[in-house]
């Protein structure tokens, strides 16, 4: 994967922006955006100043599309983005544009593709229609497919997760804290949390984000690591990154570790171990 390389004035066909929320990767996605489709006379793009910038800044170019979950009948939005909707935007790209010299397709949100979604939009970064620009925006790059993400240029935030994702030891260590907390024993769980909670808070960020990872795996049905109930896997998904939140605020790594041994499962669901 190309390391930040959207600098230029030429903007690659597919970038991957990762960012530390989906509004900051939003409002980088819009940046490129307007270069992409600047039509100023000047070498500074975006201009900010002729039409086609201002109708980005204004959120309605004809060229620049933004795909997004849908919603429920209820308004709620659901919870992937689906293969139907990648379907639809492969058909809309090999149209000419209406106003630019190029499309742009915004895709918010871009880690909740479904593996379905993901698969075709594989297909459409290997083999793009000429003069259109793919944005993917996340803030898990990791829950995206390593094809998907190695066909976009990186753009990397300050703050963002690392797309290549944690190291060997944060993941063995996830494995091993999902492991204790499988035996439902609050003495071994306890007992494992002690023994880690002597790492720094890079080495705990990290162990957070492979802890993320490895549950998200499990809810997908990639990895299986004990006999956990769905429920208890988003309850650990939750907890992870709650943990995640307050290391930001620089809560002591021992007090998470405390933390991820007494919410590790709630007490109705703790007991006999489970192979």
């Amino acid at each position: 994967m190309a390391q930040n390389t959207a600098n230029g004035e030429r903007i690659p066909h597919a970038c991957l922006i990762c960012a530390p929320s989906a509004e900051a990767a939003l409002d980088k996605a819009r940046e490129l955006a307007a270069r992409a489709v600047c039509s100023g006379e000047g070498s500074l793009k975006p201009c900010g100043a002729c039409r086609d910038c201002r109708k980005v800044a204004a959120g309605i170019h004809p060229d620049v599309i933004t795909l997004s979950r849908l919603s429920d009948d209820k308004g709620k939005q659901k919870q992937n983005i689906t293969v139907d909707q990648i379907r639809t935007l492969s058909a809309d790209a090999i149209v000419l544009p209406n106003e630019a010299k190029r499309k742009v397709y915004i895709i918010d949100g871009a880690e909740t593709m479904n593996p379905a979604a993901q698969n075709a939009a594989l297909k459409l970064l290997e083999e793009p229609p000429a003069e259109v620009v793919f944005l993917l925006c996340t803030v898990r790059p990791m829950q995206l497919l390593e094809t998907v993400r190695s066909r976009c240029a990186l753009v990397k935030l300050p703050g963002a997760e690392d797309p290549e994702g944690p190291d060997e030891a944060a993941m063995d260590q996830a494995a091993g804290y999902l492991k204790a907390v499988n035996t439902r024993d609050d003495a071994q769980i306890l007992r494992w949390c002690a023994q880690n909670e002597n790492i720094d808070t890079q080495a705990m960020a990290a162990f957070l984000e492979a802890l993320r990872l490895r549950l998200a795996d499990m809810l997908c049905m990639r990895v299986k690591i004990g006999r956990f109930s769905r429920a208890e896997l988003l309850g650990l998904y939750r907890l992870s990154e709650k943990c995640t939140q307050y290391l930001k605020v620089n809560t002591n790594v021992k007090q998470l570790f405390g933390l991820l041994a007494v919410d590790a499962l709630p007490d109705g669901n703790r007991g006999n171990a489970i192979d």
